[in-house]
């Protein structure tokens, strides 16, 4: 990862103790690149932790390390207290994550799938569906990036998976296979080194509103969806994420699995306009949508401007 990995690796450990301390601290950075606490308003301050807000950032713009640290802090600063789940999809320009046969790999570009890496490594679970277990045969580890693995999470309602594939015999991360409690046979517990683990999918968000639910359970604030295009778009029409990842690749596909579906709206003033951050990665440019926060009513003003 780039320079400022390190911060947002010490400020993602640190934020449960300082949500549980319930106090304001200011923090510069340390000789190793971590974070050591210092006064309010030392000069050397990188970053401050609001009680009840988050993460604030004190690096000023043309700092190198500024943009992926500001990337990553809104991540960082959930806890048990205020739990963030965030999606993520790559997609073509013409809005499809994969060919019609399911290629996908890749999409996007080298920086983006390190960028995935790194979403892992700050959350505590990452969720995926029977169809990108099925499509690319993921490990879902953080083996791109310094950072611990996270729960893998296998979500597959209707139990079309068998244990062929890697994330069921990889011993590198725990993994939970999650369906339908009615497709767990008696006295089943595992499948392959995967745990089984059967919730209701009978509500209307299909069983995800369960899912996130076993999981906070289970002590992860932080959750991960990482894919694909079915489940994130069931967790954004049933307004289960806190924020999502769009990277937009310069390729155009022309046909094949859509990346966002949700219900269809009459009218443009019903669509959802999230707020929303900008940033380059790579060859990709990446929309960081805010979906607690609503966007504005209308564009800026002036004309034209480039911001890569």
């Amino acid at each position: 990862m780039p320079d400022g990995w390190r911060l947002t690796l010490a400020a993602s450990s640190l934020a449960g103790s300082l949500d549980r301390a319930a106090q304001d601290r200011a923090f510069a950075a340390d000789a190793d690149g971590g974070l050591e606490v210092v006064a309010a308003d030392d000069a050397r301050a990188v970053l401050v932790w609001r009680q009840g807000r988050g993460w604030d950032l004190r690096l000023p713009a043309d700092d190198p390390r500024a943009d992926l640290v500001a990337l990553y802090l809104p991540v960082c600063g959930a806890t048990a207290s205020r739990p963030l789940t965030i999606g993520h999809l790559g997609q073509s320009l013409d809005g499809f994550i994969a060919t019609p046969s399911g290629d996908s790999r890749f999409v996007t570009g080298e920086r983006n799938i390190v960028h995935l890496h790194g979403l892992r490594a700050l959350c505590d679970a990452v969720v995926v569906g029977a169809g990108t277990v099925a499509a690319d045969n993921p490990q879902l580890t953080t083996r791109l990036v310094p950072g611990a693995h996270p729960l893998r999470v296998v979500f597959d309602p209707e139990r079309r998976l068998t244990g062929r594939f890697r994330i069921f015999s990889d011993p590198t991360a725990l993994t939970l296979y999650v369906c339908e409690r009615s497709h767990v046979r008696p006295g089943e517990t595992h499948l392959g080194l995967a745990s089984v683990v059967g919730i209701d999918t009978s509500g209307p968000s299909g069983g995800m509103g369960a899912l996130l639910d076993m999981l906070r359970g289970r002590g992860a604030a932080r959750i991960f969806v990482e894919g694909g295009g079915v489940t994130v778009s069931a967790c954004l029409e049933a307004g289960l994420l806190d924020r999502l990842h769009i990277a937009v690749a310069p390729v155009l596909i022309g046909n094949g699995r859509p990346a966002i579906r949700l219900e269809a709206r009459e009218h443009l003033r019903d669509c959802l306009r999230p707020g929303y951050r900008v940033f380059r990665m790579g060859s990709d440019v990446l929309f960081d949508c805010d979906l607690r926060a609503a966007g504005p009513s209308v564009h800026p003003p002036g004309d034209v401007s480039r911001i890569i």
